[in-house]
């Protein structure tokens, strides 16, 4: 592992163990994972390799946590064909911030803001770092194929975009999916493997799946489950800001991970996911 890549992977790690949030799988949620996704992707495909729902259960009293709260009042505010410009009210425009003042008072933000405040890539003062928090994430920008504003780094993350009605871009977290599979807008493919990637465990915080929303296929996303909005706030701004790479391994408790993390015109998140390299022995 290359010198920064050893910093980060401390820093994660730190994040990792300060994430008071995070669910525990089995108790908090359940998942189950059936079978192996095809690789050919249709909305009616018989090579669906599951029948059921990923989620068999979640406790929603996590969902009642401050940053939780306020992270889901904000998955219903964008339009998410790309191409459709993104009107942001007032009160969308409150709520972004609400959500920012909930996530920078938690431990794992307080630990990556200290960090990006020692290596000069953050502004010391709260409010100063929030705006920075802001232009990175919920600033809007014209994504490709397009003239207007019609997309930012979270809505593409956290909440999912469709580009032309058919194919899901984005859509990287856990929560967004639950919810959406729970209101019967997601259906479950199985899970997403190659010749080198582990099997996926029920008990372990990241997968690769395949899964269709409202009309249209994400062929192969992959997710953190059961972890804070917040910490994974704090890992994809660490890894933005830090890292010229647009790919960053990363080691902390039980895994190896790539961090893939595009930016789009140096100033905002194209996208950002986690990529399960290997679980560590």
């Amino acid at each position: 592992m290359i010198e920064s890549d050893r910093e980060l992977s401390g820093l994660v790690q730190k994040l990792w163990d300060n994430d008071v949030n995070r669910l525990k799988p089995g108790k908090d949620y359940r998942i189950s994972l059936q079978g192996k996704a095809g690789d050919v992707m249709a909305i009616n495909d018989d090579n669906d390799g599951a029948g059921y729902p990923l989620f068999t259960f979640v406790d929603e009293n996590i969902f009642k946590k401050e940053t939780f709260l306020a992270f889901i009042s904000l998955l219903d505010n964008y339009e998410s064909d790309t191409g459709e410009p993104e009107i942001v009210t007032p009160e969308e425009e409150a709520e972004n911030h609400k959500f920012l003042d909930s996530i920078v008072q938690t431990p794992t933000m307080k630990i990556a803001h200290k960090y990006l405040v020692e290596k000069h890539l953050s502004p010391e003062n709260e409010k100063e770092f929030k705006q920075q928090l802001y232009k990175i994430w919920f600033e809007l920008y014209a994504r490709r194929g397009s003239s207007r504003p019609d997309s930012s780094g979270f809505e593409h993350v956290f909440v999912g975009e469709t580009r032309g009605g058919r194919t899901v871009i984005g859509f990287h977290n856990w929560i967004q999916l639950y919810l959406q599979e729970k209101l019967g807008h997601i259906d479950y493919k199985g899970y997403s493997v190659n010749a080198n990637s582990p099997q996926p465990d029920e008990n372990k915080h990241i997968m690769a799946l395949q899964f269709s929303w409202k009309n249209g296929i994400k062929p192969k996303g992959s997710i953190f489950i059961g972890v804070s909005p917040e910490f994974e706030f704090a890992l994809y701004t660490l890894c933005f800001l830090s890292s010229p790479n647009e790919r960053v391994k990363v080691q902390f408790s039980l895994y190896d991970v790539e961090i893939v993390c595009h930016h789009y015109n140096q100033k905002h998140i194209g996208t950002t996911y986690p990529v399960l390299v290997k679980y560590q022995s």
